[in-house]
């Protein structure tokens, strides 16, 4: 059975109550157990981490080298800027893809950049909770 890991950086822990016009009003935890089901008719595991730190993100990605076959990573505001977790990704050699549940490109101009599309295998955008579902979809192919 192939591993995935989710990463979700900082603010994504109050989904379902940040922003609910931008977000959904579903809880990260709620959205976790619908990609595990998902991921299980895919004979796919999958584990979940979120934190809200650049260095802890950047730590679970290095683990991941070792215990995983593929990473959908949601960075949330981090994706526009860490240059230190885009180097973590193109330092392991397995293969990333990168959501977010808004369209980043239908908001502030500071989030059209991704740093990190540069490093991953691709990127999904604007779906709200399906973006991962898509994203399991594109990571099954890759592994």
């Amino acid at each position: 059975m192939k591993k995935v890991l989710i990463i979700n950086g900082p603010n994504l822990n109050l989904v379902g109550e940040r922003e609910t016009g931008i977000y959904g009003k579903e809880t990260l935890d709620s959205i976790n157990l619908q990609i595990k089901e998902k991921a299980a008719k895919m004979n796919i595991e999958c584990d979940f981490f979120q934190s809200n730190s650049e260095g802890k993100i950047i730590d679970a990605i290095q683990s991941a080298r070792k215990n995983y076959d593929g990473v959908i990573i949601n960075a949330g505001a981090y994706s526009h800027y860490s240059y230190a977790i885009a180097d973590a990704i193109s330092s392991v050699r397995i293969p990333f893809v990168e959501v977010h549940m808004s369209n980043i490109f239908a908001r502030d101009s500071f989030r059209h950049k991704s740093v990190l599309s540069q490093v991953c295998a691709g990127q999904i955008v604007g779906f709200g909770k399906f973006s991962y579902i898509l994203a399991l979809s594109a990571i099954a192919e890759l592994i």
